[in-house]
Parts: structure tokens; C-alpha cells; sequence
């Protein structure tokens, strides 16, 4: 049987032997791919449309209903526990603001994803109840993204968007965390403590890059829809149903996205 050991390698010095340290050098070919999405480059380049901003808050509420939801029901779980910080981190309740606040009190009959949001879904749903310790990939890349690029990204979008105030931008925020900086290392330390076998690593390593190609096709598919509204004429904001006919549309549906906004994925 291979020997347990933490995720920090003893002694040993070499650069990359933190976890943190070897999920972000794997990833790193799929970071730019993710950073160069066409809905990504026209965030950065702040040409966020109201369209755009709303369809990807429903990916991004579908995403993190069932990371949290699967963070939760496995809170007490060796590989989870040392990094569950439910009321620091947890982005579902302010999604839930957001979208009510663009789409009103019934916006859960509203909110649209395409089926690579649903894949994404059910995947964290998969590993949630076969093997939990991959959710630590999923939540590094999803949360340490949020605080990298949150602060910026909610700028941009309230500038790009016209917003006078905070309404619709409640993603952005985390009132629990006086120092995004400070509470990155605390984060990062924490996942590097979890004791893993090597295969364990290599599955958490496999899951991080995976999880930031389920971003890409979550970015990929929605530019996909926004370019079906332009092709049949709808109104921008009309992201109802008969929008995008062969779009599924789910009762409880969440938003993917930006590792931060959806793009959220800027785990720097």
C-alpha cells in the first residue's frame, strides 16, 4: 500500500512540491486557454453586455449550487475538511441576490444554462458522492479565482454594465474576508496539509485540469447562445425561453463561470 503523506512534500525544497504549487503549473496551458475564450477577452477588455453578464450568473449559480452543496455534505471528510470555509467563501447566496435582482422573485423559471454547464454539474455531483477528495481541485480553482479577480471584475462590470451601485454585483463581494491576500496563503497552506497517496495527487492534479476545461466549454457554449439571440433577432435581454430554443432550461440553475466572474478561474 502507498504510504500516506501530505500534500507538502518533507524536506525536500524542489519548487512545485506544494499542491497549490502543482495544481497551478498543471493547469497552466488550460489558464491561458480559459483567459482567451471570446466571452472572457471581451470582459477584460470591459465590453461586458447586460446579455452576457446575465446568462453567464446562471451558469456560474448552477455551478457553485452543486460544488457548495457537495462542499457541504462532505464537510467532515479528511480531504475537505481542512479547506471548508462556508462563510468566507460561499458565492451561492449572493448569486441568488444577483439573479433577482436582473431577472425578479421568479427568477428561477427564468434562469438558462447551455449543456456544457450541465455537464460541469454533474460532474461535481459525481465526485461529491464517488470521490471527494477531487472537489478540493473544483474549489481551488473556483474560490482562490473569485478573490484574484473578483475586486477587478466588479469593476469592470459595473462600469461596463452602467450600474450606479452594488445591486447585480454581490458575486464580487466577500464580506468575510478582510484580506483576500492574507486569506489565499491561509488557503493554500490548508490544502497543502491534506494528506494524499500519489495516486490521490495525480487524480486531484487530472480533476484541476479538467475543471478548468469544463470552464472553457462552459465560456465556449454560452457565446455559443449569445451568438443564436443575435442570429434570430431577439431582444439583448431577453434571455427567456423561447431565446434559446434548444437550451435547457432548469428550475434551480446556477451561474459558471468566470473563475471569478465566471471566469473566476485566476487562482494567481
Amino acid at each position: 500500500m502507498e504510504n500516506m503523506k501530505s500534500a507538502r512534500k518533507e524536506d525536500s525544497g524542489d519548487v512545485g512540491s506544494d499542491l497549490s504549487e502543482q495544481i497551478k503549473a498543471a493547469t497552466k496551458e488550460n489558464h491561458v486557454r480559459a483567459e482567451n475564450t471570446q466571452l472572457m477577452l471581451s470582459y477584460q477588455k470591459g465590453q461586458i453586455t447586460l446579455t452576457q453578464y446575465k446568462v453567464l450568473l446562471c451558469s456560474l449559480y448552477e455551478i457553485y449550487k452543486a460544488l457548495e452543496e457537495e462542499l457541504d455534505r462532505n464537510a467532515s471528510h479528511p480531504a475537505v475538511a481542512p479547506i471548508y470555509f462556508p462563510q468566507e467563501l460561499a458565492r451561492l447566496e449572493s448569486l441568488e441576490c444577483d439573479l433577482e435582482h436582473f431577472f425578479g422573485s421568479d427568477w428561477r423559471k427564468k434562469v438558462i444554462v447551455p449543456a456544457a454547464t450541465h455537464r460541469y454539474e454533474q460532474r461535481l455531483r459525481q465526485i461529491g458522492k464517488e470521490r471527494p477528495e477531487l472537489l478540493v481541485a473544483h474549489a481551488y480553482t473556483r474560490y482562490l479565482g473569485d478573490l484574484s479577480g473578483g475586486q477587478v471584475l466588479g469593476k469592470i462590470t459595473q462600469k461596463s454594465l452602467g450600474l450606479s451601485g452594488k445591486e447585480g454585483l454581490s458575486f464580487f463581494s466577500f464580506p468575510g474576508v478582510t484580506s483576500p491576500n492574507r486569506f489565499k496563503q491561509l488557503y493554500r497552506s490548508r490544502m497543502n496539509s491534506i494528506e494524499l497517496t500519489e495516486a490521490a495527487t495525480a487524480a486531484v492534479l487530472k480533476e484541476a485540469v479538467d475543471a478548468f476545461q469544463c470552464n472553457i466549454e462552459v465560456f465556449d457554449d454560452l457565446q455559443k447562445m449569445l451568438s443564436i439571440t443575435t442570429e434570430t433577432g431577439n431582444q439583448p435581454d431577453g434571455a427567456k425561453t423561447t431565446t434559446f430554443p434548444r437550451v435547457m432550461q432548469f428550475t434551480m440553475g446556477v451561474c459558471v463561470a468566470l473563475t471569478t466572474i465566471g471566469m473566476a478561474i485566476y487562482t494567481s
